[in-house]
């Protein structure tokens, strides 16, 4: 009787201990699962369409079929995974236009990230393409060190990296090939 009491003696503190950690298993993986930092966006929308004005005038549209946002991030952005369209109003009224298959704007930096078949079109006839382009709200620059395809009035330039203003008045074209007027 001694040694079956000492058996189950033995079966009971077995079972104990695995009990035991298997609760402090359980445990750790809830502590491990608390500090995974949440990386969803705190707002979306679908079909977006954004009217921006000034002093009662659109200065601008965005369309977007989704926007993400993550303003609750310690360096918060907006993302446009499905791409953006906007068109730009100069005070003339006259309309550029700006696509691209994705895009994402961070706003502590105040920069746009523009990516995958970037086209802009100004109301005057320029063109250019790019597979990527930043654009510096703060300072109206737009600039890229990939390649890209700038035409204006039949003239066609091709290079690797530009940088220029919103207005495409100052224009720095870096490693430049094509058929251009001076």
């Amino acid at each position: 009787m001694k040694k079956e009491f000492q058996i189950i003696k033995k079966v009971l503190l077995l079972i104990v201990a695995t009990l035991f950690f298997i609760s402090c298993e359980s445990n750790i993986n809830e502590v491990r699962k608390i500090n995974v930092l949440e990386f969803s966006p705190v707002g979306e929308a679908k079909d977006f369409n954004l009217k921006y004005t000034d002093s009662g005038r659109i200065k601008a549209i965005l369309i977007s079929p989704q926007m993400l946002d993550y303003s609750q991030l310690e360096f918060p952005f907006t993302e446009f995974p499905k791409g953006i369209k906007v068109t730009i109003y100069d005070e003339q009224g006259n309309k550029s236009f700006v696509t691209s298959n994705y895009a994402i704007s961070y706003t502590s930096s105040n920069l746009i990230d523009l990516s995958g078949k970037v086209k802009i079109t100004t109301h005057d006839g320029k063109v250019l393409e790019t597979e990527q382009l930043y654009y510096d709200q703060k300072n109206e620059w737009f600039f890229t060190q990939k390649a890209y395809k700038f035409t204006n009035k039949g003239s066609v330039i091709d290079g690797l990296g530009i940088d220029f203003s919103k207005d495409f008045k100052v224009l720095d074209t870096q490693k430049i090939t094509g058929v251009y007027s001076i």
